[in-house]
């Protein structure tokens, strides 16, 4: 969420399309805790809705307790993630959707102009 948050701010500071991609990636980011907590089987939309409310009064180390199916303080549950490991997952993900973005140009892209055949039929 934390993540998701500070992408979303940056969209208004930008110019252009690529306001409309920043945008996209947070609310990207802000599916993972409702895919995190469908996959564990409890109810996504009240357990994101309580970490919004979280994040928002400023307690960021809020994250769903996937065993009980709450939200806890992940720090005092002694759940630390590595940024090294985070920053690679996140990246790896922005380069997959540009790589997606890229086909697609080429798929947009006009057909090159081809001779005419000169058999006759």
């Amino acid at each position: 969420m934390l993540m998701s948050t500070a992408v979303a701010a940056e969209a208004p500071k930008t110019a252009g399309k690529e306001s409309i991609a920043i945008e996209a990636f947070a609310r990207a980011l802000s599916k993972l805790p409702t895919i995190i907590s469908d996959n564990a089987g409890f109810d996504s939309a009240e357990l994101v809705a309580q970490l919004r409310a979280a994040h928002a009064n400023g307690k960021h180390n809020m994250g769903i307790n996937i065993e009980t199916g709450e939200i806890a303080d992940m720090m005092e549950r002694g759940v630390i993630e590595s940024f090294n490991v985070k920053m690679a997952m996140v990246s790896s993900a922005a380069e997959a959707a540009e790589q997606i973005l890229r086909v697609d140009d080429i798929i947009k892209c006009a057909p090159r102009p081809r001779a005419p055949d000169r058999h006759p039929c």
